[in-house]
């Protein structure tokens, strides 16, 4: 799961490397508008739904992956 999650970000940030600490303070790349193409690729990759609360915290690859987790 967390390389399908690493590719995704690698696609929409337009990113070579993932680092397992990445967020969206540390990522420039990560803006307000690619947060929600990142939402919405990992609801399709993943076939789930996130709540609005659930997407304002999703601001690492941590929180995300834990999201996931708890969505299967």
């Amino acid at each position: 799961m967390r390389e399908q999650v690493k590719n995704i970000f690698k696609r929409v940030l337009d990113i070579q490397h993932v680092p397992d600490d990445i967020s969206q303070q540390n990522c420039t790349a990560w803006d307000s508008l690619k947060h929600l193409n990142l939402i919405v690729e990992i609801e399709e990759e993943f076939d789930i739904s996130f709540e609005p609360e659930d997407i304002v915290e999703m601001k690492s690859l941590h929180v995300i992956l834990n999201k996931i987790q708890n969505r299967k």
